[in-house]
């Protein structure tokens, strides 16, 4: 297997959920570091949205592996950022059996 090329910088971020003070709960974003990646574009599909029909991408994330527990390990509720893009990831997992490397499937969160 030949190395990735980690070019992209992305940050990784958790979510906050704190009170709003009247009742509900309001969802913020803490950012817990930076790790440089690779993305590739993997499986697209159409889906009839409530406006109309919307499009759906899957990403693959490769970056360095980091150990069970750290947070420097993504979770599947967390997020990447990169600049105005937004990457929630679905899924993560080892990419090779050396554990140098993690594969995060995730999707891109267009603006509302």
């Amino acid at each position: 297997m030949s190395a990735p090329n980690l070019s992209r910088a992305l940050v990784l971020q958790s979510p906050v959920v704190t009170s709003d003070g009247a009742g509900g709960f309001v969802t913020t974003w803490q950012s817990l570091g930076t790790h440089w990646a690779a993305i590739n574009a993997r499986t697209g599909q159409e889906r009839l949205g409530a406006l109309g029909p919307t499009g759906e991408v899957r990403f693959r994330i490769t970056l360095r592996a980091a150990p069970f527990g750290s947070d420097r390990r993504p979770r599947p509720d967390q997020r990447f950022v990169e600049g105005a893009r937004v990457y929630r990831i679905l899924a993560v997992a080892e990419d090779d059996a050396q554990g140098r490397y993690l594969i995060c499937t995730a999707e891109e969160e267009l603006p509302a």
